[in-house]
């Protein structure tokens, strides 16, 4: 049942022929509004494209998905692979079809596709667009060969529509938009619709424990440290920074966009202190998301990989976080205790105790004495996740309302489906589910502690070569490589480190270590879409009482409040496919019901196709809440039950709700640049785009003489670039032709743009440069240019909104070294004299140095161009460029001479004019020309080599 305000957007586009820019609000299901639009369109009236980009491909199986439950045929992919012919075909067929940015310009462009027949374009990326994108490309050509196609362009990203100055306007003359359809969730008839029949919600807020709360308190502490030192440098708006914008990922957009132009002026202490901002938020982001041995893990990783250059670390708070994050997991008494306490109850199991090399497991004291007789034992603490009791209390409440309920009601299957952050949480909770708390901790403990005895292993054979330690990943249970000695700062540390290590080795000696900590075979859960003879039937309408709890422990009973307004109970997250639990407890004594566990990063429609009667967002996410409410609108009838659960006084709480006032707050902003936003029309009403606005003089008028015969003007050259297919990825094709430059895209062996038969260049940008550098892929690139085109030339263009250089000026050595950027292009240099180096600083810049290079020069012959680097069948190459003034082939047989190298060949080819007179060189001229005796002497014994035979 599609919903009123869905079919309201509908009627607002199909109202307007040019089409519109429809932005809506995060989670209220964009993939069934377009496959609605999808169902309405007729082949009658032409082909409709919708163009497909990397971060769009789960909004296209969302698609792809309720067109199926629809019974309506899904669109076809135009791929590559497809023949020029085959596509031209579909192209006329006048059905919807997926297509790539990429296929569809070189497409356009080779004048493949029938633009009269295309009724429209649909966009569905809207917000990472920008008047350079290949997007933009594709509607301008459409526009002027068709002017009758419309363009729909679809976003829920409000937040990145008003990022920059009038990005919402200039997207729009982009995309030849005049039309602007808003629709947050406050809007009147979305909160209406969903309010109707709202699910039954239960606000359950959870207390951290004490340790909890002191990490993130001083987390919180060194985050506001950071951020008063980034205020002093005064390069970034005070306004940005805040804590509560630290705690999205945005954030690190917004700094880098403001210190990005200057980024090369700063000095190390600032940009370590935004690589530190970053590294805190997902420090307040592991504490709820993770248990207490992987969030301690965390720690071990960033103390080794970053303790010698980072600023949080010796911030006046750091140390607590390190300390409670110890202080959950195990702590350290003294051996003497041990003894005492052993005669009053069984400690083995929950104790690891030093042992020396001749020492019993109880002999403790004198093994671990560093100064004196006292040692010290491993106790672990082991704190498990408050949610995790929560949760299972939900899941036997669920069970126990199933079982005292009759229940008649056919669409009620009793799944109870767990929304988690990602793939981990999820295979993590469901092992809680069916085994032991305990026994998960203690299995993430014992890798954590036989983590260690691998990293002391790999040390052992790699003292004598220190390197810089280099950080492993927090969920494989391994910590960087350090020495030793760095660790063991005082003795309390090295008791510690021996403590662990023994701990470690008495596990490894009892056989309990695991194939893997969370991804044991019991802990695999089928990701079958439903579940499968376990369906149920379940009533739950009555609402669940308020409850309060006295007591503040860990696993306390968590304080529940009943509550409707489910959108301001989340959190910010993303998930994996569903998952099955097993439906029995770990002791058989009480049954749960079925459950599924959902990651919300992999951003499936699961709540369409499990059609679950509990939800519990164990993770809160702002647009999985919204997902919630639209499948209840859509299901009015259907009991639904929703749990929320949230750590009280935490980021969790704080960074939900903030992301929902920036929400609302960025279609605030939206609804106040529609009222004054102004869009350039022709004169028969269509919008003229931006090519008014950002078209550049050709360059003939930049320096136009005031002196011409009656004003008259120049009659100006088509001009034409060559463009490699690979190369539209990039921006600079759009530009070019917004100079008014021809583009034909070929592919190419040799060279990304050809200008000219003689000028070839190799575009890179910053960060291909230095890849490019690291695989040796750029000496081929310009050798093979060098031989083919009397003028080769690199390209290297820099970002618009980023700083024009490498490096600041104090980073610039003043000898050569392999590893400096510098250095590695004078060397490039030096070995290729006939090599030009283009400096640009943007898109726009590149477009006018082409400008200036193509003049006075010859058009680019396009077969040509094909053929340069291309083998024929006898392995020669056809219409070589330089075979008019080189032998290439006698050029090749010498630079394999022995003694001649990419150092003396060019000097050979000038002193001699052949290989037979280089043969008939003496010694001593040889020396000279190779510049030594050496190699001259293995060139003429070679060349005077008696050739065998068999007279």
């Amino acid at each position: 049942m599609a919903l009123k305000f869905h079919q309201q957007i509908i009627s607002d586009l199909l109202e307007d022929s040019n089409g519109g820019l429809v932005i809506l609000s995060s989670g209220l299901s964009l993939a069934k509004l377009i496959a609605s639009l999808l169902i309405l369109h007729s082949p009658s009236q032409g082909t409709l494209l919708l163009l497909l980009s990397p971060a769009s491909q789960s909004l296209k199986s969302r698609i792809l998905h309720q067109l199926s439950s629809l019974s309506s045929p899904p669109p076809a992919e135009i791929t590559s692979d497809l023949p020029a012919n085959h596509r031209h075909s579909l192209y006329s067929s006048g059905n919807p079809f997926f297509i790539t940015p990429r296929i569809l310009i070189v497409d356009l462009l080779t004048q493949r596709i029938p633009v009269s027949s295309l009724a429209g374009i649909f966009i569905l990326n809207a917000h990472s667009l920008s008047e350079t994108s290949t997007e933009a490309f594709i509607v301008r050509i459409v526009k002027t060969l068709n002017a009758s196609a419309y363009v729909r362009a679809f976003s829920d990203r409000p937040q990145a529509m008003v990022s920059g100055f009038a990005k919402t306007e200039r997207t729009m003359r982009a995309l030849f938009l005049r039309r602007l359809h808003l629709w947050p969730r406050f809007q009147l008839d979305v909160s209406q619709e969903l309010e109707r029949e709202p699910p039954e919600v239960v606000d359950i807020r959870v207390s951290m424990s004490s340790y909890m709360v002191g990490i993130q308190k001083a987390i919180i502490e060194v985050m506001d440290a950071c951020l008063k030192e980034m205020r002093k440098t005064n390069k970034v708006d005070v306004d940005d920074l805040t804590v509560e914008s630290g705690l999205f990922k945005s954030f690190d957009e917004i700094v880098r966009r403001q210190l990005d132009p200057i980024w090369h002026t700063l000095g190390k202490r600032t940009k370590q202190l935004v690589s530190d901002l970053k590294t805190l938020r997902k420090l307040l982001d592991y504490l709820v998301r993770y248990d207490a041995v992987s969030f301690l893990k965390f720690l071990d990783t960033l103390r080794f990989a970053e303790s010698y250059r980072s600023v949080w670390l010796f911030a006046e708070s750091s140390y607590k976080i390190f300390d409670f994050a110890k202080k959950r997991v195990y702590r350290l008494i003294k051996a003497s205790e041990v003894k005492s306490k052993e005669h009053v109850k069984n400690t083995s199991g929950k104790k690891r105790k030093l042992k020396g090399d001749n020492a019993s497991v109880e002999a403790v004291g004198g093994a671990t004495a560093t100064s004196g007789d006292t040692g010290v034992v491993i106790e672990e603490v082991l704190e498990e996740a408050p949610k995790w009791k929560v949760l299972r209390d939900i899941l036997l409440e669920t069970q126990e309302e199933r079982e005292k309920q009759t229940l008649f009601e056919e669409d009620n299957n009793g799944i109870v489906l767990v929304a988690c952050k990602d793939e981990r949480s999820c295979m993590q909770l469901e092992d809680c589910i069916t085994n032991n708390p305990h026994k998960v901790m203690q299995e993430e403990w014992e890798m954590y502690l036989l983590s260690k005895i691998e990293i002391r292993n790999v040390q052992t054979p790699q003292k004598k070569k220190q390197k810089t330690p280099k950080g492993f990943g927090i969920l494989d249970g391994v910590v960087p490589v350090t020495t030793i000695q760095s660790s063991e700062g005082s003795s309390v540390c090295r008791q510690e480190h021996e403590a662990l290590m023994a701990a470690a080795s008495s596990i490894r000696k009892l056989g309990k270590t695991t194939a893997s900590g969370n991804n044991n075979p019991e802990a695999q859960v089928d990701k079958a879409s439903s579940t499968k003879g376990k369906a149920k039937k379940e009533s739950s309408s009555l609402r669940r009482p308020i409850r309060s709890c006295s007591k503040k422990k860990t696993n306390s009973e968590p304080e529940i409040v009943t509550g409707s307004e489910n959108e301001e109970k989340v959190s910010e997250a993303s998930t994996s496919g569903p998952r099955e639990a097993s439906d029995a407890h770990p002791d058989g004594a009480k049954k749960l019901p079925p459950v599924h566990f959902y990651a919300l990063e992999s951003d499936q429609p699961i709540l369409d196709v499990l059609k679950p009667s509990v939800v519990i967002v164990y993770h809160p996410d702002m647009s999985f809440v919204r997902e919630i409410e639209v499948y209840k609108a859509e299901n009015p009838l259907k009991n639904l039950k929703v749990y929320f659960l949230f750590y009280d006084e935490s980021t969790e709480v704080q960074k939900f709700e903030a992301s929902i006032r920036r929400e609302n707050g960025a279609f605030e902003s939206l609804i106040r640049q529609k009222s004054s936003m102004m869009i350039p029309v022709d004169q028969d009403g269509l919008c003229m785009g931006s090519n008014s606005s950002t078209d550049y003089p050709a360059s003939s008028t930049q320096n136009s003489l005031t002196r011409k015969a009656g004003g008259r003007k120049e009659i100006e050259k088509e001009t034409q670039v060559i463009v490699d297919m690979r190369e539209f990825m990039s921006s600079l094709p759009n530009v070019l032709h917004q100079k008014g430059m021809k583009i034909i895209p070929v592919t190419l062996e040799v060279g990304d743009y050809i200008l000219s038969p003689s000028i070839c260049v190799e575009r890179k940008s910053i960060q291909d440069l230095f890849q490019s550098f690291t695989s040796g892929r750029l000496f081929h690139q310009v050798e093979m240019m060098s031989r083919y085109y009397r003028i080769p030339v690199l390209l290297i263009e820099f970002s618009q909104d980023k700083s024009f250089s490498f490096q600041s000026a104090s980073d610039i050595s003043d000898d050569v070294t392999p590893y400096n950027i510098i250095s590695k292009l004078s060397l490039l240099v030096l070995h290729f004299p006939r090599l030009r180096i283009l400096w640009s600083r943007s898109l726009h810049a590149t477009a006018e140095i082409f400008t200036t290079l193509k003049s006075n020069q010859d058009e680019p012959d396009e077969s040509r161009a094909i053929r340069v680097g291309v083998p024929s069948e006898e392995g020669i190459i056809e219409n070589d460029i330089r075979a008019e003034n080189y032998n290439t082939s006698a050029v090749e047989f010498l630079r394999r001479l022995p003694g001649v190298s990419d150092a003396n060949y060019r000097l050979i080819m000038e002193k001699c004019k052949s290989l037979s007179e280089l043969a008939s060189l003496p010694g001593e001229e040889l020396a000279e020309i190779m510049g030594g005796h050496k190699v001259a002497k293995s060139l003429r014994e070679f060349l005077d080599a008696k050739y065998p035979t068999l007279l």
